[in-house]
C-alpha cells in the first residue's frame, strides 16, 4: 500500500515521522500512525493515539 503523508509531526518525536496521517492508494482510505494504546481489538487491528492538532491538520489538508 502506498502512503502519502498529509499531516503530522510531534515535537517530542525524535525522527519527525510520528504521529502522522497518510492518504493511501486505496480510494477513500487514510492510514494513521500513532502511539499504541492498550486496548483489546480484533486480530489485525490496533488502537493508536494522535494529538488533536495532527488530525485537524489532516482535515485542512483534505479540504474537510
Amino acid at each position: 500500500m502506498k502512503l502519502t503523508r498529509i499531516s503530522g509531526g510531534d515535537p517530542d518525536c525524535r525522527t519527525d515521522d510520528c504521529p502522522t496521517v497518510y492518504r493511501t492508494d486505496k480510494p477513500k482510505t487514510l492510514a494513521v500512525q500513532g502511539y499504541i494504546v492498550e486496548h483489546t481489538t480484533p486480530e489485525g487491528e490496533a488502537v493508536v493515539s494522535i494529538p488533536e492538532d495532527v488530525l485537524r491538520e489532516a482535515m485542512r489538508a483534505l479540504g474537510w
